[in-house]
């Protein structure tokens, strides 16, 4: 690995700062509930759109800025140093890039603008009930009629979509064929007749997933992508994104660093936590150094896919695995550190909790984080099998 940047890179870095020295603050304006989700705000949303930085990978063609695996590992490097966001979630994420590859002019055309625009809001409409890390076992019906196609079925953990305009849909269109075939792509319209969504509150009492039923709900022929019965392949599409969680790692090592801070600042008996607590000291200095080694992990994932042009495999795994259980050993850290004020937020403790409430959030919210986005027992198959060579049990 090659930690300098070339010129090209540090001058572009520069720039990047330069903007967010500019615009940065108004992207924190109502951010400072330790609850925000997706974001931004609209301010700063306009401001990276007329850079054409909301979606950093996409080709210029389509509206994108085209940018190089490296620019991109800059670019979220900075967002994530000066505590800012990237707006875009399901849409830029997922949604846009499929539809580049596979989407038609017209579905293009009609999609991708909004999304640049930060406009709409896109949800995901993959796992069930009794399909999640298994999501090709998933029973949600499309059945052909006429010119549409006639949906019944349920989906569940699906985040933002009680404010989403659009869904990237998987259903079943040919019961009969293998469970990895027969499954269609759709683009369903989210205010259609005889979509329900209902909230699933969790654990740290906020509003992030639902779970959406669909009752005869008709999508048209045109609202598929790609083929008939080739939506599992699609749902495989992504293009060469810069996949190395820099952000989340830089987001690790600004937790602690929060958390020294508190205990050097908190007094008891005219001492401070880290002054007093030798178990609280060395347990911040083995977090710390664990965030150290989560940015190592992702300037290694970044190396592999700037310098062989090839995406991550059983790497990602790694940095998945890694990342999300070091946060939750973070939190854990976070609630020893601050005792009985850990339990405290805005709304139990007025405008100043410690440490703005994030503490309590954090923690209720970690427990999330080894399940979604895959749990931390499928990332450890993948990196048996696809990273070890072991043999399949």
């Amino acid at each position: 690995m090659d930690f300098r940047d070339t010129p090209e890179e540090a001058a572009f870095r520069e720039e990047v700062r330069g903007f967010i020295a500019t615009e940065g603050p108004k992207a924190r304006a109502g951010r400072e509930d330790a609850e925000s989700f997706y974001g931004g705000s609209k301010e700063w949303t306009k401001a990276l759109a007329s850079r054409n930085w909301i979606a950093p990978a996409w080709p210029k063609e389509v509206g994108g800025a085209g940018m190089s695996v490296m620019e991109q590992f800059v670019f979220n490097w900075e967002l994530a140093e000066a505590r800012l966001p990237r707006p875009g979630g399901i849409g830029i994420g997922f949604a846009g890039p499929t539809l580049i590859v596979h989407g038609t002019e017209e579905q293009k055309k009609k999609y991708l603008p909004e999304m640049l625009a930060g406009e709409v809001t896109w949800c995901q409409g993959y796992s069930e009930p009794g399909a999640g890390s298994d999501l090709a076992a998933i029973q949600t019906r499309a059945v052909r009629d006429g010119d549409d196609y006639v949906v019944n079925g349920q989906k569940i953990w699906t985040s933002g979509g009680h404010n989403a305009k659009w869904m990237i849909l998987l259903a079943r269109t040919d019961p009969d064929a293998p469970k990895h075939r027969g499954i269609t792509y759709f683009i369903a319209d989210m205010k259609a007749p005889g979509v329900t969504v209902r909230p699933l509150i969790n654990a740290a009492y906020t509003h992030e997933f639902n779970e959406v039923f669909f009752e005869d709900v008709r999508i048209p022929k045109q609202n598929i992508i790609g083929e008939e019965n080739r939506g599992w392949y699609l749902a495989q599409t992504t293009l060469s994104f810069e996949r190395s969680n820099i952000g989340g790692a830089v987001g690790a090592r600004q937790t602690v660093e929060d958390l020294i801070k508190f205990a050097h600042e908190n007094k008891n008996g005219g001492q401070s936590t880290l002054g007093h607590n030798d178990a609280v000291r060395s347990e911040l200095v083995e977090r710390y150094i664990e965030a150290g080694v989560a940015q190592m992990m992702s300037f290694k994932i970044v190396s592999i896919q700037a310098k062989e042009g090839v995406a991550p495999g059983h790497e990602a795994s790694v940095a998945k695995l890694y990342g999300t259980e070091l946060n939750q050993r973070i939190q854990r850290t976070g609630m020893k550190v601050l005792g009985l004020y850990g339990q405290l937020d805005a709304k139990t403790a007025g405008p100043t909790p410690p440490m703005k409430g994030r503490v309590k959030y954090m923690y209720l919210r970690s427990t999330a984080n080894t399940i979604e986005g895959g749990t931390s027992e499928i990332q450890r198959n993948i990196i048996a099998t696809r990273g070890l060579g072991l043999p399949r049990a």
